[in-house]
């Protein structure tokens, strides 16, 4: 068994299969997956797993350069996203947002309902 935080074997293998600028997106439960794009869906009942929760465990495995929401959020989204490690935060309008997923390699959905609690993330390098 892992030691690490995550423990989702295929969310880990995504993980460690990025590459410097792969896209991760990690959505709420109205997100909608493009056509073609991978999705990882965690999502089990209204709220469980929360975005907050899924991005924590990420985060404990990817290392982020920047990262981007879609500026729809309300201030307070918008800031606990800013508090953790994710690089620079941008914002752009959430129909650009879905526009870019279309890139992502792949969209895990959580249970989060929460309007616009989306974020991508951009992988950085550990060295």
């Amino acid at each position: 068994m892992k030691r690490t935080t995550l423990l989702h074997a295929e969310l880990s293998g995504l993980i460690a299969a990025f590459g410097h600028g792969d896209m991760l997106v990690i959505g709420d439960a109205g997100l909608p997956v493009p056509p073609g794009v991978r999705v990882i869906d965690l999502a089990l009942t209204r709220g469980i797993p929360g975005v907050f929760d899924v991005l924590d465990a990420v985060l404990a495995e990817l290392v982020v350069e920047r990262s981007t929401m879609a500026s729809e959020a309300d201030t307070s989204l918008q800031a606990q996203f800013a508090e953790r490690d994710i690089g620079p935060l941008t914002l752009e309008s959430h129909d650009a947002f879905k526009q870019s997923s279309r890139q992502a390699r792949a969209i895990v959905r959580t249970g989060e309902c929460t309007p616009y609690a989306n974020i991508a993330l951009y992988a950085g390098v550990a060295f």
